[in-house]
């Protein structure tokens, strides 16, 4: 693969909102992943992902918090190893910059932070799920 080549995926990347991007071709292999708005090649886990936060719509009768949505396409994964408890649960009390899951895509596992305070009031999504981008995975209503 050529440096153009790359460059013209990194391009893709960025008109796309791909995060992560892994290769193959002709025995040449090219493990991307989205940093600071620039792509730099990949040689260890995937860095923390900062969720996509934003006030959740009030339904009637439903109490108001901040909705944490995928910031990717992925499987959701509510703890590190199907033997380990979940990172949250219902009820629990989250700090910005604590793991509420992993979203695994394209073999890497990205870690969700919240970038909210608050008390997690709903769980919206099953372990081991495939979400989408943009899809409400949690419910943080304010402490």
């Amino acid at each position: 693969m050529d440096l153009e080549y790359i460059e013209s995926l990194i391009q893709l990347m960025k008109e796309h909102g791909v995060v992560a991007l892994e290769l193959e071709e002709d025995g040449n292999r090219v493990n991307l992943q989205m940093s600071g708005g620039a792509a730099v090649p990949m040689m260890m886990p995937a860095a923390p992902v900062a969720p996509t936060a934003q006030p959740a719509p009030v339904a009637e009768g439903a109490s108001s918090g901040t909705t944490v949505n995928s910031p990717m396409v992925g499987t959701f994964y509510s703890s590190p190893k199907p033997s380990d408890p979940p990172f949250v649960s219902v009820g629990a009390r989250v700090h910005k910059g604590q793991v509420l899951c992993i979203i695994e895509a394209m073999k890497l596992m990205n870690e969700l932070e919240s970038d909210v305070d608050g008390v997690v009031a709903e769980i919206l999504v099953d372990n081991a799920n495939p979400v989408q981008f943009g899809q409400p995975l949690f419910r943080i209503t304010p402490d």
